[in-house]
């Protein structure tokens, strides 16, 4: 005899089984049992719905569509790649841990005030703000010493059928690789096409690299940045977060914003957008609704390190100039500068006491420099260029660096409260600041330990006894090259072997390092090079002026 709990639970297994006999039967039937809100079970049918058809109507493009379609061919995606610095014989270099820092600048014509240790003042918390976005996919973007190699994305826009690409510099700045993927490049393809750097330009953040086309390519054009308006519709193209081809709209927000006040922004000079622009799109376009490039993507301001409605981009007048000299036989940008430093944003006191509203008051001139031999004198306050009033301190380097050097300027002077002025030769921006920039490259090569890489931008060894026979000489081995460096500009690759620079002899690496730690910014560089694979060549002469 079954006792009372099998009989329960038999009863309760019968029960589970008519329920799912009848919820069986209600899927199969179409509909199904539902409890009530009062606990009753009601009958739901489908039976009198009308199925959904999708509607076959046109909606006419707007421009942003005609906009993406024809320019969309020109934006490239941009990879790089940096290699392992042990793998390539050299010391890690430091990161930013995800915090990436505003590019270095050289010390610059006209200079904002600096404190001593040549920290402007007040940017201390400018990094955590301002983010360059040259890819952001992972926190370390530059090769160390963990046997990593790191990789970075950015994006670009073709400006010559022929290859020639403009982006930013920070998106190849350290890269020993540079790939660049077309629109109509299979997504399967692992990098895309190797390119080299043709030129870049620091302090506007600007680079030209080429890749090689065996049938011209698609290209945007240039417009007209200045006359831009705010409010006016843009349109941004690149490859946030990977997503090439990425398509986002906005309004001009402003004109002429400075987010670096100090001098690595002193030809920092953006136009502001709301278009929503991330990691990745650094170096697209930003584009007017004729289609023109009025801006190149370059930097945002966010807190978390995603679009927050702040974005930045070069001025595309700015970029042809730029372009211009990058492409030209020096592949340099050369600013003028008369040697002088001075401080913005004076207070009104000083303006009073000095007896000025309006010009830029002269701190410091530099020893030997265009300035010194004019005559000027600390105190003096430049309040024209030509007989042009001059406004304040980037009105000023504007109109200086826009000259070349050789040429003559007239400078209209207040020298205690009396007008007077002087005549001046313009200088080479780079050749008059080289000891400042020189001490700055003493005080990397201190930090990062190898000059070659520092100044040059490889990496050496010794050569082999097998080799040095095979050569009927001595030098060290290259055996890395960082592209965009002054050794990339000046065709040298991995492999060959430099036995003297500037005369003199570089048969080891002690005496390499010691010629290469003796060379400034703005000397001439001349290497002699042979190439074991053709010993029989002889030895090559190239050269270069040390940017």
């Amino acid at each position: 005899m079954k006792s009372l709990f099998e009989r329960l639970r038999a009863r309760r297994l019968a029960s589970v089984f008519v329920l799912l006999a009848t919820l069986s039967a209600a899927i199969v039937g179409g509909s199904f049992a539902a409890h009530g809100v009062r606990g009753q079970e009601t009958q739901n049918s489908s039976a009198d719905a009308t199925p959904l058809k999708v509607v076959n109507s046109t909606v006419l493009p707007n421009e942003f569509v005609k906009i993406a379609k024809e320019v969309g061919p020109a934006v490239v995606n941009i990879n790089t790649r940096t290699l392992p610095k042990q793998a390539a014989g050299g010391k890690g270099r430091r990161s930013f841990h995800g915090r990436v820092q505003p590019i270095p600048q050289q010390p610059g014509d006209d200079d904002e005030d600096k404190d001593q240790q040549g920290q402007q003042q007040g940017q201390g918390d400018l990094p955590d703000m301002l983010r360059r976005f040259f890819g952001g996919q992972m926190p370390d973007m530059e090769g160390g010493d963990d046997g990593q190699v790191r990789q970075s994305l950015g994006s670009g826009f073709i400006v010559d059928p022929k290859g020639y690409i403009i982006t930013n510099y920070h998106v190849i700045d350290k890269a020993d690789e540079i790939y660049v993927k077309l629109s109509t490049d299979p997504d399967n393809q692992d990098l895309g096409r190797k390119a080299r750097v043709i030129g870049f330009d620091k302090s506007t953040d600007l680079a030209v690299i080429k890749i090689d086309a065996s049938s011209p390519l698609p290209t945007v054009k240039l417009g007209n940045s200045e006359t831009a308006q705010v409010g006016d519709w843009v349109e941004a193209i690149g490859s946030p977060f990977s997503y090439s081809q990425t398509v986002t709209a906005g309004i001009i927000s402003a004109k002429n914003r400075i987010i670096d006040r100090g001098a690595n922004g002193q030809f920092q000079h953006f136009i502001q957008t709301d278009a929503a622009i991330n990691p990745g799109n650094s170096g697209g376009p930003l584009l007017n609704m004729n289609g023109e490039v009025i801006g190149v993507n370059t930097a945002i301001i966010t807190e978390s390190g995603g679009y927050q409605g702040l974005g930045f981009a070069m001025p595309s007048n700015t970029v042809v100039e730029v372009y211009n000299d990058l492409i030209s036989p020096i592949h340099k940008v050369t600013r003028g500068s008369i040697g002088i430093i001075f401080r913005q944003d004076l207070s009104g006191a000083v303006n009073r006491v000095y007896g000025f509203k309006n010009g830029v008051l002269v701190q410091e001139i530099k020893a030997g420099g265009p300035a010194e031999k004019a005559g000027l004198k600390v105190g003096d306050i430049i309040t024209a260029i030509d007989g042009r009033p001059i406004k304040d301190g980037d009105d000023l380097v504007n109109e200086i660096a826009s000259r070349r050097p050789g040429s003559n300027i007239r400078l209209g002077l207040l020298r205690e409260g009396k007008p007077t002025d002087a005549t001046v030769t313009i200088g080479d921006r780079d050749k008059v600041f080289a000891d400042l920039g020189n001490q700055q490259a003493e005080k990397d090569t201190e930090e990062k330990g190898d000059p070659g890489e520092t100044k040059l931008g490889i990496v050496v060894r010794e050569v082999t006894p097998a080799t040095a026979a095979k050569l009927h000489a001595t030098g060290v081995v290259v055996q890395s090259v960082r592209s965009g460096s002054f050794a990339d500009l000046q065709a040298l690759e991995p492999g060959l072997v430099i036995i003297r620079i500037n005369k003199q002899p570089t048969g080891n690496k002690e005496q390499f390092d010691a010629v290469v730690s003796k060379l400034k910014t703005g000397d001439d560089v001349v290497f002699e090079i042979m190439d074991p694979r053709h010993p029989d060549s002889g030895i090559n002469y190239i050269g270069g002026t040390l940017q």
